[in-house]
């Protein structure tokens, strides 16, 4: 349970229809070799695309995209090397952490996620945050340069890491604006065709009646890029407030799946429709519910729903297996261990 914020944060909870490319890395340090995850993972995301990983089973930072090998053989040697490194910092950090924690054992992970943001207006935007245990450790507040605490057990890191001696701050900072951005065009570019490739959704909806109240289902599905809007509406005019909106979760072929419901008074005389707004397509989509045709539509939609759940289910479960849920990756430009729990530096 208390992975699950974690989890939707990588996801992505967010209905905004806007263009924005983002490059995250998630790295994940687990106390115990026995969980059956590897002890040190590191996971690195174009947008939503998986583009590269290392985990201290395989020990090698390998390519996950086809266009990613363009960034060719030094890069994979060189952070190859860069993570092995890197293994027994980040496995001597998770023992220090449960020493401030006062555990003696169990299992525990250290977990970071850092990455850049490049908007369509040109904009940016950085971040990086540490979680242990899937709770937020501190994170990086980069107005300022300065660490910032979440838990007591973090002082002794945000110190440190904030003294004018280590200036950890200012060159996160530095590499969140600068190296990684240049990066994230970089990546982009490899892999143009295949990230801005639009693929129009399918809409499904439905409604349970009961004594007097329609609550209203709408399952968009198959979409992609992963922005999209999605809203009911009443004849046609007015908005529905949704009383619940699920993540925007991927499927296995790279699209993606939102379901919207709302609640709704049950009257004859009022119509109601979901509508989509989605870059793939040239204007919105509106599907009307109907209720006559319920009976025979809804075997189909079950069907859907449950397939739906099951993946996104199996992903998300792939997401926490694969890298639990916090990580920083190692890019050019990206930071070695330090030998202590204190986030490497960018050289």
């Amino acid at each position: 349970m208390k992975m699950t914020p974690l989890i939707l944060l990588i996801l992505g909870v967010s209905g905004v229809y806007c263009d924005t490319h983002s490059l995250r890395y998630y790295e994940t340090a687990v106390s115990s070799p026995g969980s059956g995850l590897p002890v040190y993972s590191v996971v690195g995301y174009l947008d939503d695309r998986e583009i590269e990983n290392y985990n201290s089973d395989t020990r090698q930072y390998l390519p996950k995209t086809e266009w990613m090998k363009k960034a060719g053989s030094d890069y994979w040697e060189r952070n190859t090397k860069q993570n092995q490194n890197n293994e027994p910092v980040y496995k001597h950090g998770v023992q220090i952490l449960m020493s401030r924690f006062n555990q003696t054992g169990g299992i525990h992970t250290w977990q970071e996620m850092y990455g850049c943001e490049l908007r369509d207006d040109g904009t940016t935007d950085g971040y990086f945050q540490h979680g242990y245990d899937g709770r937020e450790f501190l994170y990086l507040d980069t107005k300022r340069a300065q660490w910032i605490p979440t838990m007591n057990e973090a002082q002794i890191s945000t110190q440190r890491w904030n003294s004018p001696e280590e200036r950890v701050g200012e060159r996160w900072k530095n590499y969140l604006e600068n190296r990684c951005i240049e990066e994230l065009k970089q990546f982009i570019g490899y892999g143009r065709e295949d990230l801005e490739k639009r693929v129009r959704p399918e809409v499904k909806v439905w409604g349970c009646q009961s004594e007097g109240v329609t609550r209203l289902q709408c399952l968009v599905y198959g979409f992609r890029p992963r922005a999209v809007h999605v809203r009911w509406m009443k004849n046609g005019v007015d908005d529905v407030p949704s009383d619940e909106m699920s993540p925007i979760l991927p499927h296995p072929d790279g699209t993606y799946q939102i379901r919207v419901s709302a609640e709704v008074p049950t009257r004859e005389e009022d119509t109601y429709s979901c509508h989509v707004d989605h870059s793939s397509l040239e204007a919105t989509l509106s599907v009307k519910w109907d209720p006559s045709a319920e009976s025979k539509d809804n075997k189909n939609i079950i069907i859907i729903v449950m397939v739906v759940a099951v993946v996104a289910a199996a992903l998300i479960i792939g997401a926490v297996i694969g890298f639990i849920i916090y990580r920083k990756r190692s890019v050019p430009g990206k930071p070695p261990g330090n030998g202590n729990i204190y986030v490497p530096a960018p050289k």
